[in-house]
């Protein structure tokens, strides 16, 4: 996994680190406020602090930790150092409205990564499709199930945010003959996840395909699987890492789409930053997403920075 980067003064309290002094005059002063700590969290964050740096801008980070009261508090600390945006991966769509509105009274912009809002009350955006990367996966398995009557498990992430939009998107996008036998949340924890995956298996000795919300927790669900007789579970995922393109070559993994962090931290820096200084850059972009197979995972994009930074 790939090392945090940009982080230097732990503040008490707010769970807020700095990689700069703060804001004053000079370069833009930009605030990442992030929402985890999985891998895509945490290549994220490398991207994002690795664009700001080519881009002579200062950065300031705070970690939700999966917490929306935390989430708001990391609002509030941003604001309190006068940063000129302020990036957030959100961990529950249902809190933003209460971030956005604390930042624009302070008169400080809120560029979004992964998700979107209202246009006129944010910055910009950097959007993942989440409801069509979902699809991708439930294609895949329309495709390779050919009319037979199946059976499916769901190991949802975190409840609210980008795990609920994958999950739709890949139930709403399965056929007929495929069936959801069961549904859990595992909150993106990879032994969470290994708990829900056996839980599944022993109640549905029958299940023919499990649709995992990252591949973090998609490695621990094979294991599981495995331990409990469920070879043939064939596992569809979502993020396109090193690893789990490695792990669709010896047939761990069915499929993942890939879903590349580092091209997002790279788009939310580039245009918040244009966007700052009124300079011509599309407001809501688009990361894009692609199905990954065995067949074509040579040839899949980077899914975090690769120098070491």
């Amino acid at each position: 996994m790939a090392s945090l980067v940009g982080v230097g003064l732990l503040l008490s309290g707010c769970g807020l680190e700095s990689s700069a002094a703060p804001a004053d005059d000079g370069p833009i002063t930009l605030g990442f406020v992030n929402g985890g700590s999985t891998e895509f969290h945490t290549c994220l964050q490398e991207s994002i602090a690795n664009t700001a740096k080519s881009n002579f801008a200062r950065l300031v980070t705070a970690n939700s930790h999966q917490d929306a009261a935390q989430e708001l508090s990391n609002i509030q600390s941003m604001i309190a150092r006068h940063v000129d945006a302020i990036i957030v991966q959100t961990v529950n769509t249902d809190v933003l409205k209460s971030d956005i509105d604390k930042a624009k009274k302070a008169h400080i912009p809120i560029f979004l990564t992964s998700v979107s809002a209202d246009p006129s009350d944010i910055l910009g955006a950097v959007v993942v499709n989440l409801k069509a990367v979902g699809k991708l996966d439930a294609d895949w398995i329309e495709d390779d199930a050919a009319g037979r009557e199946v059976q499916v498990a769901v190991i949802a992430g975190a409840p609210g945010a980008a795990s609920d939009l994958l999950v739709g998107g890949f139930t709403k996008g399965l056929p007929a003959n495929a069936k959801v036998v069961a549904n859990q949340p595992a909150m993106f924890v990879a032994a969470k996840a290994k708990i829900v995956a056996a839980d599944m298996i022993k109640a549905h000795p029958g299940l023919d395909y499990a649709f995992v919300a990252n591949e973090e927790m998609a490695f621990a669900a094979r294991k599981a699987f495995d331990a409990a007789g469920g070879k043939k579970v064939k596992i569809v995922t979502v993020n396109g890492t090193d690893e789990a393109l490695a792990a669709l070559k010896d047939g761990r993994f069915a499929a993942t789409v890939s879903n590349s962090a580092k091209d997002t931290g790279e788009l939310a820096v580039t245009n918040a930053v244009s966007l700052l200084r009124k300079e011509k850059v599309e407001k809501i972009a688009t990361t894009p997403a692609r199905l990954v197979t065995e067949a074509n995972a040579d040839t899949a994009p980077l899914y975090c920075p690769s120098d070491g930074l």
